[in-house]
């Protein structure tokens, strides 16, 4: 059987102390909607540490807010978020794994429907062993080829029809919107005032929409004049 799970790459944020999180070794984080409100602390930490990046002169971002909590939260909430991660497959009868490799963010997970519906090749980031040809995934006819290390003969590949490939990217986005549907709450719970930006955040970084916009605590709201 063959699976496709959206994964995070995380790591214990040992000291961190803005919000509750679990203590995750280092390793990849499935991003669905099984989560722990703890784990979801801890996706939302590492999406936010890996933005946490000063504006340069001229960008218009605003500056970095003084109270440590709008400061640990301004890069994840005025850049194009980097998620580290991507599709983790994985095929248990042969125990081939495929993932991405390095330089390769979740946030562009879409690209895997470039495979699916146009043909060609999509190359996914580095290769995380050596300093050879990334991972591939190819469409050759009706069949998906996923090569780990496309330079290496011994290198572990996947092979599945186009459509099978489709029902996982189906299951895959479904995941996503399930973790998305946990953020909300637990942002509402532990991100006062944050927690509709946090939410509207992280669905640009993982391409989907935002379940309701509702605004913050601290953003205007217009009201329409009375007729």
């Amino acid at each position: 059987m063959i699976s496709m799970r959206p994964v995070l790459e995380v790591h214990d944020p040992e000291g961190f102390s803005l919000w509750p999180t679990s203590h995750e070794p280092t390793g990849l984080l499935v991003l669905d909607g099984r989560l722990t409100p703890e784990q979801v602390g801890t996706a939302v930490h590492r999406l936010a540490e890996l933005n946490d990046v000063d504006p340069e002169p001229g960008e218009e971002r605003g500056p970095r807010p003084a109270d440590p909590l709008g400061a640990f939260l301004h890069g994840l909430l005025t850049v194009d978020p980097y998620v580290t991660g991507g599709l983790y497959v994985t095929d248990s009868a042969t125990g081939t794994v495929f993932e991405p490799g390095c330089c390769y963010g979740l946030e562009e997970w879409r690209e895997w429907h470039q495979v699916a519906d146009g043909g060609g090749v999509v190359w996914f980031g580095h290769d995380p062993w050596t300093t050879g040809e990334a991972p591939r995934a190819a469409r050759l006819g009706r069949l998906v080829r996923l090569t780990q290390a496309p330079d290496d003969p011994d290198s572990p590949v996947i092979e599945l029809p186009v459509d099978e490939l489709r029902r996982l990217l189906a299951g895959a986005e479904q995941d996503l919107c399930d973790f998305l549907g946990l953020v909300r709450p637990w942002a509402e719970r532990q991100l006062p005032g944050h927690a509709a930006a946090v939410t509207r955040a992280i669905a640009r970084a993982l391409e989907l929409e935002p379940a309701t916009e509702e605004p913050d605590s601290h953003e205007p709201v217009t009201e329409e004049p009375a007729p």
